[in-house]
């Protein structure tokens, strides 16, 4: 008897934690999503969706050249980036450093060529992430921001 009164109480404890978690996560995206900002484009009826924090700092440009971002640690390993950048957009993006052992590889091998492609279609770090390569997107968009900020702060 005194085990199932156990045996309920902990249910009941971790089903409360479970929708705890789910509020605060239910709360954690909405304001973050609450960080953008909308603005529309006269001349083509598109929307593009922009960071408020990365639009003060857009208005510099890229100055030509070749940048490398700081290493950037993550769980399973470093991850670097050397970005290029002609007549001020970004133009090719290596990823010089990232974790080749074990599963590491096959997810990068997979996420890395994504990133790239759409970081370079973006012209910025804001990219989506891929499904299983968290690390390396945070490796990945970490040190491109680096090399970004050194390419709009370069004299």
């Amino acid at each position: 008897m005194i085990k199932k009164v156990i045996s309920a109480i902990i249910t009941l404890a971790v089903g409360i934690a479970v929708i705890i978690d789910g509020c605060i996560m239910l709360f954690k995206n909405s304001s973050s999503s609450n960080n953008l900002i909308k603005s529309s484009t006269s001349k083509s009826n598109s929307t593009r969706v922009v960071s408020s924090v990365n639009n003060s700092s857009s208005k510099k440009t890229l100055k030509d050249g070749t940048y490398t971002g700081k290493s950037t640690k993550t769980e399973w390993g470093d991850v670097q980036v050397v970005m290029t950048v002609s007549s001020g957009k970004i133009t090719v993006i290596n990823v010089v450093k990232h974790p080749t052992e074990g599963k590491s590889a096959q997810i990068n091998a997979n996420a890395i060529p994504i990133y790239k492609r759409e970081a370079l279609a973006a012209q910025n770090s804001q990219i989506n992430q891929v499904s299983g390569a968290t690390e390396t997107y945070k490796g990945f968009t970490g040190s491109l921001q680096n090399a970004i900020i050194k390419a709009k702060n370069s004299k």
